[in-house]
């Protein structure tokens, strides 16, 4: 129990509350959810989802003492080598967070694309908007509405998981919260 709590507390000490799911949520989506998983070492954590046609990375963090060693790029070569599409949520660039610049940069750098004819905006419980752009990179090209609708699997399948008992709502209907622009 010990260790699983120490990769959801480096998780939550480096992601706003908003883009972090629950302890709980997480939990079950590991023991239920057949597509979720996590690789843990001292150097990174990921979690993802492994779906028959595309990788959602759910969430990728690096050691703050291997960042810059390429170990987030040795992570995402090994996803690649799956030969899946693979898709990821980044916060908006903001020049007040430069972590956000570099994130964007690090998915840039490793091939990925803005999807930049979707819109996706989830709504905190008060109201409050949290939008996220949406990066891809695929092995061979795609319409971005491929990218799309991995989003609403991603969001029907991961977000709205079992959401109603940890959230006491569905945090990410699809029809809502995604738009094509």
């Amino acid at each position: 129990m010990a260790e699983e709590m120490d990769w959801y507390d480096r998780l939550s000490a480096y992601f706003p509350d908003q883009e972090l799911k629950s302890r709980a949520q997480m939990r079950d989506l590991l023991t239920n959810h057949v597509a979720y998983q996590k690789r843990e070492t001292d150097d990174y954590i990921l979690l993802y989802a492994d779906f028959p046609d595309f990788i959602f990375i759910d969430y990728l963090l690096v050691s703050p003492k291997t960042r810059g060693q390429g170990v987030g790029g040795q992570v995402i070569e090994q996803l690649k080598s799956h030969g899946k599409r693979l898709i990821a949520e980044l916060e908006p660039m903001d020049p007040q967070r430069p972590a956000t610049e570099k994130r964007v940069r690090f998915y840039e750098k490793h091939g990925f694309q803005q999807a930049s004819h979707i819109a996706y905006t989830r709504y905190e419980e008060d109201g409050t908007p949290n939008s996220m752009d949406i990066f891809y990179w695929s092995p061979t090209p795609i319409a971005e509405k491929v990218a799309l609708k991995d989003m609403f699997m991603v969001c029907e399948e991961l977000h709205n998981f079992r959401a109603l008992k940890y959230y006491g709502r569905e945090v990410a209907n699809p029809d809502e919260v995604l738009e094509w622009q």
